[in-house]
């Protein structure tokens, strides 16, 4: 009997699967249900190369998950022959506090930790509960697991995760660094010393998870050193409506000067700021490359504040870590923006980052792994598209037969010099014929 490992991942108001074949280690299926508890809600599937669209009601995450297991056996459309298969379902879960080194299988205590730190995601945990607590009504006895954005960062120092705030504050309320993007960081740390020819014992490596939520990640010997966010994604870096770093009286001073509440600054941090607060129009990177090269001032201030930023952090975390091996890009903007990769690399030989600017051009696709540095450069510059999918899979299935444990620990397919991804492979191959200059950067173990 075939093994397949479900994941999901839900948001406030969606709920994103995947459908993974164990034994073939291949994706089936994939997809995205939208407007959950809000009119017109329905899925999108993708499997076999064709995408579905159907519209059905879905006035809670039940309701959800039920339509992603009607669709993914549907004899039409479906990948599966029934639910017999599913052999265990991986949670992404946003905030998981200090409370987890690792993915967990969840139990009532697991879920109620969750429940108690959900202040510190609140748009993010509490649908993420909805949805395990969903799929543990649907599928009662299939194993369901953790897997915590927060989880990869508990390895920082004090140093790194405590703000200089009364101790009160972090023995009383949990406020501390936490940091985000932890399955991310760690899939590209791994690919990134099977690059270099290294174990990750041995690797120092500055990540960029630049998307529309971006945030940078100092590797040390392996493990997390620090990261830009914080208590929450709003710190760091500039993001597409997310402030990252201010001064922290800019709040109060315009909430003296507007009237506004602390709820309506909240909002206004998140989802008002950063590239969409400097251009007033624009959050979206594409919409902004094209407006800048088409003359728009507030365009360019864009670019040019959200790569300066990304600057500092990468030169701060340099500094912090010692002698770096690799600068990693990754995530949308970071697989596909040769402007804001280029713009925050230029000129830092003196650091003996040197990125050949050529290569960097040709570097356009999120189906390899490509290699945009000069080849005198100390320090090697990679783009390394993210899978964030996988690492959910092979923590469910190790967490599932009782082999799973902390990454240190732990050896994933992906760390083979050998693993490839078949996926990829074949969307490697169009986007050769569309681009073939991309063949001379891409990168091989």
């Amino acid at each position: 009997m075939a093994m397949v490992i479900l994941t999901l991942n839900c948001g406030s108001s969606s709920a994103k699967y995947q459908v993974y074949d164990w034994d073939q280690k291949e994706v089936l299926a994939n997809g995205v249900v939208e407007r959950i508890g809000i009119e017109g809600s329905g899925i999108t599937h993708k499997a076999k190369g064709n995408k579905t669209e159907i519209k059905s009601p879905c006035p809670t995450h039940k309701e959800a998950i039920e339509l992603i297991l009607k669709t993914i056996t549907d004899k039409e459309v479906g990948v599966i022959e029934d639910m017999s298969v599913i052999k265990s379902v991986g949670h992404r879960v946003l905030h998981g506090g200090d409370k987890f080194t690792k993915s967990v299988v969840i139990t009532p205590e697991v879920l109620e930790t969750f429940r108690s730190v959900q202040d510190l995601g609140p748009l993010h945990n509490p649908a993420n509960i909805m949805g395990i607590e969903a799929a543990q009504k649907v599928m009662p006895d299939v194993p369901q697991c953790a897997i915590m954005d927060t989880a990869w960062h508990q390895t920082m120092p004090e140093s790194s995760f405590m703000y200089a705030i009364p101790r009160e504050w972090y023995t009383k309320y949990s406020a501390r660094r936490y940091g985000f993007h932890g399955t991310s960081f760690l899939y590209t740390a791994k690919r990134a010393s099977v690059l270099l020819h290294k174990k990750p014992e041995d690797t120092n490596v500055i990540i960029c998870h630049i998307g529309n939520g971006a945030s940078v990640c100092a590797v040390k010997n392996g493990k997390c050193y620090d990261t830009s966010m914080g208590i929450t994604p709003l710190e760091g870096l500039v993001m597409g409506t997310r402030s990252g770093d201010l001064d922290p009286a800019l709040p109060f001073y315009i909430m003296r000067k507007t009237g506004m509440s602390a709820a309506e600054m909240d909002t206004a941090l998140n989802k008002k700021c950063g590239l969409l607060g400097i251009t007033e129009k624009y959050s979206d990177r594409r919409d902004i490359e094209v407006a800048a090269a088409e003359g728009d001032p507030l365009a360019r201030l864009s670019i040019d504040m959200e790569v300066q930023r990304l600057r500092k952090y990468i030169g701060s975390f340099m500094a912090e870590i010692g002698p770096v091996d690799a600068i990693i890009f990754t995530a949308g903007v970071g697989e596909r923006s040769p402007i804001i990769r280029g713009a925050s690399l230029k000129g830092l030989d003196f650091m003996g980052i040197k990125i050949d600017m050529q290569k960097n051009e040709w570097s356009f696709t999120g189906n390899a792994e490509t290699c945009i540095s000069a080849d005198d450069s100390k320090v090697k510059v990679f783009v390394i598209p993210t899978d964030e999918e996988l690492v959910m899979t092979e923590d469910a299935y190790a967490l599932m037969k009782g082999n799973y444990d902390v990454h240190t620990k732990f050896t994933y397919s992906f760390q083979s010099p050998d693993y490839v991804n078949k996926a990829r492979e074949e969307g490697l191959k169009k986007d050769i014929a569309k681009n073939p200059d991309l063949a001379k950067v891409v990168v091989r173990p």
